[in-house]
């Protein structure tokens, strides 16, 4: 029997007393249904946003938030939990969920990219300068292995080839990035890495060091958003499930991600780069034989 996963997670962040699901609204919609999105931690303050802005043109549209990391998240869903959407921050947990047959491939999309940064409490102390020398650090704030800014984190340190001083070091490991956050924002760990969109939530509590150093990452930050196979939902379920993950891409929802700090993901156009590399060897070709023929006309000048 599946298990129901409402907002295990999200009485903590929105703690400030906002409700999750229905806001009254002036425009009336035939849309209705109830939707399960499970989103990256790092998303949480965005999605209540855009659900608020959504929910002024559905009113009708329940949306009940998980928030967690993406590795708890994807096992919840491969446990059974229901779930219709999910936004991960990264591919790894995607992938997985898109091999078991759980996620819809003709729905994922890379929707956003973020940025990993190294913080300390504002005001604080430390000696470290950048993630080249993190050691020199008494203790450091880290999510674990199967959380995506986690394993960001070390595959950083590992190309950095610091990996094993950083190990012999005092980590506090928290289970989800906003756990990191928190114990350098209330000043219980010298230094600690998270998402720049994290730091910039909390502007007056922490400060950013440094960003990871260009080449520390073999991939982009992506953030892939995609349904999930979902055989408890209704007609209506669906139909809202759709509507929200649409929404959710739109210019309107990116707006808002951009205030959070996120940026847009946009793949690199490959097929434009070999355009321009084959219209330059074209124009090179047609120069050198161009002159080619102005030295043969010159030499026959010459020789005249």
């Amino acid at each position: 029997m599946k298990k129901k996963i409402l907002l295990m997670t999200l009485a903590g962040i929105l703690a400030a007393g906002m409700p999750v699901s229905v806001f009254a609204a002036e425009e009336e919609s035939e849309v209705k249904g109830e939707v399960y999105a499970f989103i990256a931690a790092s998303l949480s303050n965005s999605m209540e946003e855009i659900q608020k802005n959504f929910n002024e043109i559905y009113p009708d549209v329940e949306i009940f938030y998980n928030a967690d990391s993406s590795g708890t998240l994807q096992t919840q869903i491969e446990e059974g939990a229901r779930c219709d959407i999910f936004f991960s921050a990264a591919r790894q947990q995607m992938d997985a969920l898109l091999e078991e047959g759980l996620a819809q491939e003709d729905t994922v999309t890379d929707l956003l990219e973020n940025k990993v940064v190294l913080i300390k409490p504002a005001g604080g102390e430390t000696a470290v300068t950048g993630f080249e020398n993190i050691t020199d650090a008494a203790n450091l704030a880290l999510a674990g292995e199967s959380v995506p800014v986690g394993q960001y984190a070390r595959e950083i340190f590992t190309n950095l080839g610091i990996m094993e001083d950083v190990e012999q070091m005092e980590i506090n490991e928290g289970k989800n990035v906003t756990e990191v956050l928190a114990a350098v924002s209330e000043g219980s760990n010298e230094v600690g890495v998270v998402y720049a969109t994290d730091a910039a939530s909390v502007a007056d509590s922490v400060e950013i060091i440094a960003e990871a150093p260009a080449g520390s990452l073999n991939t982009p930050v992506l953030y892939p958003v995609g349904m999930i196979q979902d055989s408890e939902a209704t007609e209506d379920d669906l139909a809202a499930a759709e509507l929200f993950l649409e929404y959710i891409k739109s210019d309107d929802a990116m707006k808002v991600f951009e205030e959070y700090g996120f940026a847009p993901y946009t793949p690199e156009d490959t097929e434009g780069t070999e355009e321009d590399t084959e219209a330059t060897a074209e124009e090179t070709a047609s120069q050198e034989e161009t002159e080619g023929t102005e030295d043969a006309e010159a030499d026959t000048e010459a020789a005249e």
